[in-house]
């Protein structure tokens, strides 16, 4: 099964765009959506809440066990501020590139515009989150309720204390290290379970979005998607030629390690999905665990660069869709905005449009455009969600090469430990048998 995972995720989405097209064309909408689509949430819902299960312990035990056994608080500090100016950097490419293709494409131009008080209501109110209040939410002040909510960024501050601590107090700490590493085993183990149910999870998640739009929604913003889809290959360009210059030849290898993981986020348009397999993966092209567990969900907070360069394309979409013409000047105080209001959204739902919706309203554009994109955002949360996890799988490879961490590869699929089945005892180890339960063998 685990050989073949990328195959069987493919035929998923493949039965899952054509049982929904044809359930779409076939069957009215007010049934689907009442009758049909519940059931195909389900089946991508349960393998979501299975991943949600995993993230909190995994990324915990992940970070301890990663920082405890390096050692060393002046490289953790050191990978920090490498990390950060990788992120920066590309955030700046990812928004910038986005700025520079929606003028040279201009796909907003003609675009449909929604009934303003329809626009108003399917955009609903979306809370301001301000910077005071990001910087507070990054420092957990309840360690348990972080780890109970799946609060990623507060879960890696608490992990970076408690790894430094654990250093710092050497022997008297081994017991807890040995403990959060064979947590971490285990969840790994759990993963790989997960993952077997991921083709069927991919199914339902397409075969419920594309049911209920219909594949004709796309003919409708046949430009937009073309374009934007073409800006993140684009993206991708760039951020695997930067991985390149570093990685060299291995880079190839990472790309192959993250077929599953990539897979994941773009059927699911859940980053968070594809986090434990990301993890999996990276282990087994040479990043060691005291890298990733710190990159990814620093990365997965402050370096999301589809949907920075999604932000920035849809900020002027909407722009060029009511007609009103940017200066040089103002695309720039956009790009400034974005960078700096994106760093914040990692916690908050539907956050690229939080943002955005933030954006248009500091700089006077219509807010209500957002309704303009609402009708197809899941297939342009599907290619940004991608791009997320490419952009983090470079960064961290990235990271570890230039930190001369970098180990030798692994074999691509290695299988996982099986638990014992069909024992001598038959499950009936360590009992002590009352003879009756073997009185009506005898007979």
């Amino acid at each position: 099964m685990d050989r073949k995972l990328t195959l069987y995720i493919l035929v998923g989405m493949v039965l899952g765009v054509i049982v929904g097209q044809m359930l779409n064309q076939m069957v009215d909408a007010a049934v689907i959506k009442e009758s049909i689509a519940p059931w195909f949430k389900l089946l991508s819902d349960i393998f979501l809440n299975l991943i949600k299960m995993l993230v909190a312990p995994l990324v915990l035990s992940t970070i301890v066990v990663g920082i405890a056994h390096m050692g060393d608080s002046a490289a953790l500090g050191r990978i920090g501020v490498r990390a950060l100016t990788w992120f920066i950097t590309a955030s700046l490419i990812s928004i910038g590139l986005g700025l520079v293709l929606v003028n040279l494409f201009q796909p907003g131009i003609g675009a449909p515009i929604p009934d303003v008080a329809e626009a108003a209501a399917s955009v609903g109110d979306v809370k301001e989150l301000k910077a005071t209040e990001f910087i507070l939410s990054i420092f957990p002040k309840n360690a348990v309720e972080a780890l109970a909510t799946n609060n990623i960024l507060q879960i890696l501050v608490f992990s970076i204390f408690a790894g430094v601590a654990l250093s710092a107090i050497g022997e008297r700490g081994k017991a807890l290290v040995t403990g959060a590493d064979a947590l971490a085993e285990m969840m790994l183990q759990v993963t790989g379970y997960v993952m077997r149910y991921a083709p069927i999870a991919v199914f339902g998640a397409l075969a419920n979005v594309v049911a209920a739009s219909g594949l004709a929604i796309l003919g409708t913003y046949l430009t937009l998607l073309v374009e934007f889809y073409f800006s993140l290959v684009l993206l991708w360009v760039i951020l695997l030629g930067a991985g390149a210059v570093f990685l060299g030849r291995r880079i190839w290898a990472l790309i192959r390690y993250i077929r599953q993981p990539l897979l994941i986020a773009f059927s699911t348009a859940s980053s968070e999905a594809a986090l434990p397999k990301l993890f999996e993966q990276l282990d087994r092209f040479g990043v060691p665990r005291r890298i990733s567990g710190f990159m990814l969900p620093l990365g997965y907070s402050f370096n999301l660069d589809g949907s920075m360069m999604y932000m920035s394309f849809a900020t002027l979409f909407i722009a060029q869709a009511y007609g009103i013409d940017l200066s040089i000047g103002t695309q720039i105080m956009i790009l400034l905005t974005l960078m700096i209001s994106s760093k914040g959204i990692a916690a908050v739902p539907r956050a690229s449009l939080v943002v955005i919706t933030g954006t248009l309203a500091m700089f006077g554009l219509p807010v209500e455009g957002v309704a303009i994109i609402l009708a197809i955002d899941q297939f342009l949360d599907m290619g940004r969600t991608a791009t997320n996890v490419v952009g983090n799988a470079v960064a961290t490879a990235v990271i570890t090469k230039w930190e001369g961490m970098l180990e030798v590869e692994e074999p691509e699929h290695v299988d996982h430990p099986h638990a014992p089945a069909h024992t001598a005892a038959d499950g009936r180890a360590g009992l002590e048998l009352d003879e009756s339960n073997f009185e009506e063998g005898k007979r």
